[in-house]
């Protein structure tokens, strides 16, 4: 209970800060990706930013306020998260807000089940609807084929075509995993009493080795899926869902699972670990 106390209070003192600070990008866009510093191969901000560009990546996500990476982005068309309420002004699209794991939701299976599994969690989303916030949600497929791969397909679990899923709770069907996972996260929110709080998927990706299911091929897969798919939106919220994959980068010094270092669409040379594309 204390611990769920203190996290809340944490959550609770970030997204007021952040609405204070923070400036929300009126123009919707659907991808951008998540920029971790966590290896000791990795290029200049200065070279980030223009890679970004190059590749036409459009939205930021920075886990720290990095003065050479803020000062990088200055101008650049970037929108930007920043993951703590640190930001400066001058900086036009940043958002600050925290995000939450896809482990605050509860009887995610079907979709139209989901509930959040803390208590608190329900005044966060009220909080969020009473300032027009939205709620950032780290989503990852993987992690729930990797767990469970006797119910869920790999196939599903890529944005691969032949599996639908019918949910007879809200009467859509489903074609892919990403999309139950976010409109089981809705469905909290409805619960909530929070039924207009727009889902920003702060994070999702597919690791490229060091675990099951990890592979280039799957990954490639994964993140491409990811790419051409979230324009639409899901079957509960269509339109275009703004999603930040993760990572840009491989990080050596990550710690943790083994697939944490693997992540990346990119190594710290600029080469990428498999074809992407995104525009």
């Amino acid at each position: 209970m204390a611990r769920q106390r203190q996290v809340a209070s944490m959550l609770a003192a970030a997204l007021l800060v952040a609405t204070t600070f923070a400036s929300i990008p009126t123009t919707v866009h659907s991808i951008g990706v998540c920029y971790g510093t966590l290896g000791n191969n990795l290029p200049s901000s200065s070279d980030v930013v223009q890679l970004y560009r190059s590749k036409g990546i459009k939205g930021m996500r920075i886990y720290s306020p990095d003065a050479k990476a803020l000062a990088a982005l200055r101008n650049s068309g970037i929108a930007l998260i920043l993951d703590t309420a640190l930001a400066r002004a001058g900086f036009p699209g940043i958002k600050c807000s925290t995000s939450v794991r896809f482990d605050v939701v509860a009887n995610s299976f079907p979709p139209s089940s989901g509930s959040f599994a803390q208590g608190y969690m329900a005044d966060v989303a009220r909080y969020l609807a009473g300032t027009g916030a939205p709620l950032l949600a780290n989503v990852y497929p993987y992690f729930a084929y990797r767990d469970n791969p006797r119910d869920i397909s790999l196939g599903y679990a890529t944005f691969q075509p032949g599996t639908t899923v019918r949910d007879n709770g809200n009467g859509l069907n489903y074609n892919n995993l990403f999309d139950a996972m976010v409109d089981a996260v809705v469905a909290a929110l409805e619960k909530a009493g929070a039924p207009n709080v727009r889902v920003v998927v702060s994070e999702s990706g597919w690791p490229s080795a060091g675990g099951f299911g990890a592979s280039v091929d799957n990954a490639r897969k994964y993140n491409q899926g990811l790419i051409d798919h979230v324009g639409r939106g899901t079957p509960k919220r269509t339109g275009p869902l703004e999603t930040f994959v993760f990572a840009m980068f491989n990080e050596n010094q990550k710690g943790g699972d083994p697939t944490e270092k693997n992540f990346g669409l990119f190594y710290g040379n600029k080469q990428p670990v498999y074809p992407i594309r995104f525009n």
